[in-house]
């Protein structure tokens, strides 16, 4: 239970910041809250060393975020404080930044060492996983070049119309795909590998309720997104297949 307090504690400490965009506009709030609730979720075992450990990598993980988000310096909290980190040029400081998470991933690989050290090998050495991975590495980014290909000529003649507002609306939809085509993808794959395709379908449904090109994007911006989204599918279910088939699962 000690490892499951601090890891949902630790996590919420820092995803919950981020979540309320804290490291851009309030950046102290964002390492006083979670270094206040990492203390909560660190306390009842605070005879041990390895949750403080814990606790200043959720700290310094925070602590980066928000220099990166700041690259000029830390905003001013009603007193002059004097920290070399967090003043000086942009470069500087995101080069600080950078130097803080890594460290703070350093420090997290040297306190749980004797558990994830023999949880990396046994992954790093697991076929299964090996499989797994490429495939999806091959789904989401080999499938978006696939998108790419088969919506080419779609793409084309959208950038071949005369200046209209028809022609600005689906340019500005086609420029929007492609994060969404990344996630899409990426979803596809995973419930399909693990074997839910009604899940899958629900991703289907989800993105066609949430982009679907109405009449002001022209029927050419209709044809490229039912093009692209045939090709995520494409991409998606027949590296799944052959996934789950290379590791002796059923295919679907």
């Amino acid at each position: 239970m000690e490892t499951a307090r601090l890891s949902f504690g630790l996590a919420a400490a820092v995803l919950v910041p981020m979540g309320l965009a804290w490291p851009g506009s309030r950046p102290w709030r964002t390492v006083l809250f979670t270094l206040a609730y990492g203390v909560y979720a660190a306390a009842p075992y605070a005879d041990g060393q390895r949750p403080w450990v814990a606790l200043a990598v959720a700290v310094l993980l925070s602590l980066g975020c928000v220099l990166w988000k700041h690259p000029a310096g830390m905003p001013e909290v009603g007193f002059t404080v004097t920290m070399p980190l967090m003043v000086g040029r942009l470069a500087r400081t995101r080069r600080a930044s950078v130097a803080v998470l890594v460290g703070a991933v350093f420090l997290a690989l040297w306190a749980a060492g004797a558990t994830v050290v023999p949880l990396m090998r046994e992954a790093a050495l697991s076929d299964e996983i090996a499989v797994f991975l490429s495939a999806a590495l091959v789904s989401v980014f080999g499938g978006g070049a696939l998108a790419r290909s088969v919506t080419g000529p779609v793409r084309r003649e959208i950038l071949a119309l005369p200046d209209s507002p028809e022609r600005r609306a689906a340019v500005e939809f086609m420029s929007a795909g492609r994060a969404i085509g990344l996630l899409e993808r990426g979803l596809l794959f995973a419930f399909l590998a693990a074997g839910q395709p009604e899940a899958a379908a629900l991703v289907l449904a989800a993105k066609s309720l949430a982009r679907v090109p109405t009449s002001e994007h022209g029927k050419h911006a209709s044809e490229y997104f039912l093009i692209g989204t045939l090709a995520s599918v494409i991409a998606s279910l027949g590296m799944s297949m052959a996934a789950r088939s290379a590791v002796g699962l059923p295919i679907l």
